[in-house]
């Protein structure tokens, strides 16, 4: 099958390997911080400012992020990340297995994790098409996008039995020694990997780098259109999955964590489907049509979810809301690596970034206001809308 030709790159299997134990590991972290912040203080308010904490930062840094992807070793830059992480995520989880964890801990991991992101996400997009040639791109990013929510269809369900299990320490343990194996599956590329856009050649200073990368952006309508619709759209995509999903399962659905669970491992599965479908083409066709109209779609399943008051039908709206996010995103990131020239890409993908997620600070604010005063499918019902 196609959607497997990029593994053949030893590279660029090692890079997916590590990456795929740490989105399970993020996927771990994710839920019991989600379910210790509920249970620590029932607030979607404070939810809402633990997701701003975490995106402001990488919103303020991306574009020197993106700098720096060009600048500096893509695979140094993301080795020391992972490192840092892994470290910062075990002094949580020590800090709630001797019950020391407050929330202002939680608010300082979350800002450092939004800085770290700033560089990470930009250095493994530019990297994919550092190490491959063009043709195996799809089967990458499919490839990428499966890992992705292979972790989110097993971390959630996993993470729910750690929690009801073993508690939120131990699932913040096991997501700090996911980052040390990603480490240790990228220190290979790190001594063997010759990366193009690194040369002794003089370099421009970091505004006129950063001015190039945005003249390319405006220079194509594609680019600054989708970034500039998105900028708005993603606030209510986002806003109701992250922060009114929990209080919905909670408060509307009447169920625990375990149902919580389920719902984001739906939402991978829908995810997979859309990657494995992706992942068998060589060339995608029609991709507008396909990338737009599954935001349509996402929205309607965001909408009709509002509606529900039962555990399966909100499942299958999840599910399908999960399956045109992957849909869009891959074809979304496959377009970025292929029309946008490879010594450019870090900045690129630092501009798409930013201005996609630029509102996100102040959207998660104003969810969990409204998941608050006014409940959770509300939410749901006017994102969606």
């Amino acid at each position: 099958m196609h959607v497997f030709n990029s593994l053949k790159v030893r590279w660029f299997a090692l890079l997916w390997s590590g990456q795929s134990f740490s989105r399970v590991g993020d996927s771990l972290y994710r839920l019991a911080l989600s379910w210790w912040v509920l249970e620590k203080t029932g607030s979607a308010t404070i939810m809402g400012t633990v997701m701003i904490l975490s995106f402001t930062p990488m919103l303020i840094f991306l574009l020197i992020g993106g700098v720096a992807v060009d600048r500096v070793s893509r695979t140094r830059l993301m080795l020391a990340s992972d490192v840092l992480r892994g470290v910062v995520v075990l002094i949580v989880a020590t800090l709630a297995y001797t019950k020391m964890l407050e929330i202002w801990h939680v608010y300082a991991a979350s800002i450092f994790f939004g800085f770290v992101e700033a560089f990470f996400q930009p250095a493994y997009t530019a990297l994919v098409p550092d190490i491959l040639p063009k043709e195996t791109l799809p089967s990458a990013n499919s490839l990428t996008s499966i890992s992705g929510q292979m972790a989110g269809v097993v971390g959630p369900a996993l993470g729910a039995l750690i929690v009801s299990g073993g508690g939120t320490p131990l699932a913040f343990a096991l997501d700090g020694l996911s980052f040390f194996i990603s480490a240790g599956f990228l220190l290979p590329l790190v001594f063997n990997v010759k990366e193009k856009h690194v040369s002794a050649e003089k370099k421009n200073n970091v505004i006129q780098d950063f001015r190039e990368g945005l003249r390319i952006v405006l220079s194509i309508p594609w680019l600054w259109i989708s970034i500039a619709l998105f900028s708005l759209s993603n606030i209510t995509l986002s806003g109701p999955l992250n922060i009114a999903l929990p209080f919905f399962v909670k408060d509307v659905l009447l169920k625990d964590v375990k149902v919580l669970g389920w719902m984001y491992s739906a939402l991978s599965i829908g995810a997979l489907f859309g990657a494995i479908y992706l992942g068998r083409m060589k060339h995608i066709r029609h991709r507008g049509w396909i990338a737009y109209g599954s935001f349509l779609v996402t929205g309607l399943s965001i909408f009709i979810l509002g509606f529900f008051t039962t555990t399966i039908p909100t499942l299958l709206s999840v599910l399908i809301g999960g399956l045109c996010i992957s849909l869009f995103g891959m074809i979304w990131t496959n377009t970025l690596q292929e029309m946008v020239p490879n010594k450019m890409l870090g900045r690129v993908s630092s501009i798409d970034l930013l201005g996609s997620f630029a509102l996100l600070p102040i959207g998660f604010g104003i969810i969990g206001l409204i998941t608050d005063r006014n409940g959770p499918g509300n939410v749901f019902i006017l994102c969606g809308a």
